[in-house]
């Protein structure tokens, strides 16, 4: 009688013949193989948040099938991942369809994002844990200011336990950016601190966090963060005082450090508000009701320390004494002061100096780029 061969042979066979980075890579449930049209454009059609992973093989995705899975897991419920195999037969129509070209030689994935049923961009940020998840939560939102390779010698920190961490272990003296990705203050100055990173690497730590999440109310508390940036400095994790030149160049922060001090007392200046004159000063508390009680509204949003706002408000007050002194009014010029006013700040995205809005019956549209007395005349009477 034949005796029959053991079973494991035969799973040993097939177990050689498998593409080895399938016994390797754990690819996450959450993550959606698709391979007809149709199912794609049901996604595509039922969720607004879609990254989509088109590979030339199976092969080719291992990789980015491992970061994709930590990712899915961390944007669960708030966005979609797919993967799509190009070399596949039966996706091959799928790729064509979608215009996913992966002929060349040296191109091996694609990742394209979806966004409301339509195409929005292809990922091009940095293919990194971070960088996938923050464009995921925040598609239109600016890359991490990690992703800028003139950023390499800042040191970039996520969260309070390694804020703290920070401070208790590093022996070079340290300045600490606080800021907000949206902050066009900070956009403006992070070119600046990143350059005197790379010239004083060994010798000072120049460290930067975005605290805008309300996880860190605590730090904004702790070290009197009330704008963007702010600035601290401190020694052996002992904060002495704020950095306060926010115009400051890459020089101008070296040589500061050369000899930090504490900001030099200012004569405060006097707030528009109290200035008098003919343009409506609004806050959080009045805004709704005064753009209820006026028909057509522009609306000014400033900060004291902008040098644009400080240009354009002799011109926006001479319309507001113009408009507001017609028979018939076209309308009327209002200010809000986005430092003091963050509710309103936020509410309309202020993320730059001045910003105008205006409102036509309680409704928001959208303003050309107006600065003078002249076109601010001319917008409200047309």
């Amino acid at each position: 009688m034949a005796r029959a061969r053991p079973a494991w042979g035969l799973l040993l066979a097939i177990w050689v013949v498998l593409p080895t980075w399938l016994s390797s890579t754990k690819v996450s449930s959450l993550i959606e193989r698709i391979s007809d049209p149709k199912d794609l454009k049901k996604i595509l059609r039922t969720r607004n948040n879609v990254l989509v992973l088109y590979s030339k093989s199976e092969a080719a995705a291992e990789n980015h099938l491992r970061l994709l899975s930590t990712v899915a897991q961390a944007v669960k419920g708030q966005g979609t991942i797919c993967w799509v195999d190009c070399g596949d037969t039966e996706s091959r129509k799928l790729c064509k369809k979608m215009k996913v070209d992966l002929s060349p030689k040296d191109k091996k994935v694609e990742l394209f994002h979806y966004q409301d049923g339509a195409f929005h961009t292809e990922y091009n940020r940095a293919v990194t844990f971070k960088s996938i998840v923050a464009f995921l939560k925040d598609p239109k939102g600016p890359p991490l200011w990690e992703e800028d390779p003139g950023a390499k010698d800042v040191v970039h920190i996520d969260s309070e336990k390694d804020f703290r961490r920070l401070l208790k272990k590093e022996e070079k003296p340290l300045l600490m950016m606080f800021y907000a990705p949206w902050c066009s203050m900070c956009k403006r100055i992070m070119p600046h601190f990143q350059k005197a990173a790379t010239q004083l690497r060994g010798h000072f730590v120049l460290a930067g966090m975005n605290v805008y999440p309300s996880e860190f109310e605590n730090i904004k508390e702790e070290y009197n963060v009330r704008g963007y940036p702010t600035i601290c400095y401190f020694e052996k994790g002992r904060f002495l005082f704020q950095y306060d030149n926010y115009g400051s160049t890459a020089e101008d922060i070296v040589q500061w450090l050369k000899n930090p001090h504490p900001p030099q007392p200012q004569v405060p200046e006097t707030p528009w508000a109290d200035e008098g004159g003919s343009v409506y000063h609004l806050t959080d508390e009045d805004f709704d009701q005064f753009v209820k009680e006026h028909s057509s509204v522009l609306v000014m949003f400033h900060a004291p320390w902008c040098g644009h706002c400080k240009k354009m408000k002799p011109e926006f007050e001479s319309a507001a004494e113009v408009l507001h002194g017609e028979a018939e009014s076209s309308g009327v010029l209002a200010a809000v002061d986005a430092t003091v006013n963050k509710a309103l700040a936020e509410r309309f995205h202020i993320s730059e100096f001045p910003t105008l809005k205006y409102f036509k019956n309680g409704e928001k549209y959208a303003v050309p780029a107006l600065r003078t007395k002249k076109k601010f005349i001319e917008w409200m009477q047309k």
